[in-house]
């Protein structure tokens, strides 16, 4: 009757801990991971905005990376430093030149969970990002450059000029806001978009592509092979979409984000 006792005691409070425990998993919240969004040429933190807006909402921690745009090398090693002070799981987005910069970041980051490639260069070894914006036909972005600006250590920064801004890199962007972005633009280093990359890190980690139809520096038919020579899990094309991508569809850029970030 004793053993019979203890048999039951035993069952009950193995019972209790089962429901002790779901109802604690239930009322903790899983760990997101942090998404460290890297803007591109021509553009700056502020660009990914909207993107920031619902990722909040969602839950996400969200960094906007300053990227410096000297050089590729350069630039993913502060990216990667910016990853290392992150505790946690990193979802790594990069838009245009970020894209490159963020295939070399990633290297050697085992927190890094995927990549998110948003209207952005995917470069395997050697290529540059000026080689693969001129292998397929329709990018106009030479044409619509300003006048190089020297450096004082040599080389030149490049810019577009402020009055074609509008029409080659935001064109499906309200015009003031464009206008505002044009004044804001930051200029990214030449030798920075002839720089060969190194080994790519879409060959060690999921990835993720999103570009509109309408990108004038990075034809769509060259993002597409892109993502289908990286393996995209998804790619998800916005018709008629311009190259910020990210700002003018900040809704369709984050829930691309977010399928990276929940995927296993």
């Amino acid at each position: 009757m004793k053993l019979k006792f203890l048999i039951v005691a035993a069952s009950v409070v193995a019972g209790l801990i089962q429901i002790n425990a779901q109802a604690q998993a239930m009322n903790t919240p899983s760990i997101k991971p942090t998404i460290v969004l890297v803007h591109g040429a021509f553009a700056d933190s502020s660009s990914w905005n909207g993107v920031v807006t619902q990722l909040s909402k969602a839950g996400y921690p969200v960094v906007a990376a300053a990227n410096p745009l000297r050089s590729v090398a350069s630039d993913a090693r502060y990216v990667a430093s910016v990853v290392d002070s992150i505790p946690g799981p990193v979802v790594l987005v990069g838009h245009s030149y970020g894209g490159a910069v963020i295939t070399t970041a990633a290297l050697g980051k085992p927190q890094v969970k995927s990549l998110v490639y948003v209207a952005a260069f995917a470069p395997d070894t050697g290529e540059s990002a000026g080689q693969l914006a001129g292998k397929f036909p329709g990018g106009t972005l030479g044409a619509a450059l300003a006048k190089p600006v020297p450096l004082p250590a040599g080389g030149v920064d490049l810019y577009i000029d402020q009055g074609k801004f509008w029409q080659q890199f935001a064109a499906d962007v309200a015009e003031p806001e464009a206008r505002l972005m044009a004044a804001g633009q930051r200029p990214i280093a030449e030798a920075a978009l002839v720089e060969a990359s190194g080994e790519p890190a879409w060959k060690k980690f999921p990835s993720y592509f999103i570009y509109g139809t309408a990108d004038l520096n990075i034809p769509a038919a060259g993002l597409g092979f892109m993502a289908d020579r990286a393996g995209s899990r998804k790619t998800v094309v916005v018709p008629g979409a311009s190259h910020v991508v990210m700002t003018s569809h900040p809704k369709a850029v984050a829930e691309l984000i977010e399928v990276a970030a929940a995927a296993r």
